[in-house]
């Protein structure tokens, strides 16, 4: 493998400002690479969209970071994943493809008491590859997915704590609070930034669980398998685009307070 191509930076996709929690993780795990980020803000949310226009702007947002030499490509987006990620891997074979699912093993493997609910878009929880999932830990545990339509909207204002925040996830998460729940997974990349709101509301005893963790530790994996593991010692450069311009990129960038 060429130095050249080592040094690429590695691309990541979104329907808007999600994905840059998974990217701080990565951020974090390998500091020394590289990453380019688009956020499709201009388009979200995705996850009320008809499965054939998600692919569509999925396969456009793709294009772009090709188009700026990536070496390896992350779907950080739920919705995106589940229904283009297939499209995506024949399309691109020559480099790695990284996608996101709920993080329903985790939370599982945590053996809390109480049921575990995913809070995800309305087009994951409609998907087959996410019943699938489900299938697998529904025989011993209590799994409850709930849509959450409306909280993307949200998050994508930079509306992540306050009053506003607060009395709507109350509202999403009424039935639940006065029932034991064990453990509550983020099933899109955009809520672990209102993860301390629903904190506040379901108490600290908690757990709440989020794909970023597993997503970073497949990308390197990936990148470690097909020696693309940059080989630079200095901090990598972060560059940051969105469909909706430069307030959105600010945003961004305060978002993920890389120092």
């Amino acid at each position: 493998m060429s130095k050249n191509m080592k040094d690429m930076p590695i691309g990541f996709f979104d329907s808007g400002l999600g994905g840059l929690s998974v990217m701080k993780k990565a951020i974090e795990d390998m500091p020394e690479e590289e990453f380019i980020y688009l956020g499709d803000s201009a388009n979200a949310p995705y996850g009320i969209k008809e499965n054939i226009e998600i692919k569509r702007l999925t396969l456009k947002g793709i294009e772009f970071l090709i188009d700026k030499g990536v070496k390896a490509i992350v779907v950080a987006c739920n919705t995106a994943t589940s229904v283009a990620i297939e499209d995506l891997r024949m399309k691109y074979k020559g480099i790695p493809v990284i996608g996101i699912e709920p993080a329903l093993k985790p939370a599982v493997e945590l053996k809390r008491d109480g049921k575990i609910i995913i809070m995800a878009t309305n087009a994951t929880l409609k998907e087959k590859k996410f019943e699938k999932l489900m299938g697998k830990y529904a025989h011993d545990n209590v799994i409850v997915p709930l849509p959450c339509p409306g909280l993307v909207e949200y998050i994508e204002n930079g509306i992540l704590e306050g009053k506003e925040i607060d009395y709507f996830l109350r509202t999403l998460l009424k039935e639940h609070i006065s029932s034991k729940i064990g453990a509550i997974v983020l099933g899109c990349t955009h809520y672990p930034f209102v993860k301390k709101a629903i904190s506040n509301i379901v108490g600290d005893e908690v757990a709440i669980v989020d794909g970023s963790k597993g997503t970073s530790r497949e990308l390197k994996r990936k990148l470690m398998e097909m020696d693309l593991v940059s080989n630079r010692i200095s901090r990598g450069n972060i560059e940051i685009f969105n469909t909706l311009g430069k307030e959105k990129i600010d945003l961004s960038f305060s978002l993920i307070n890389v120092k």
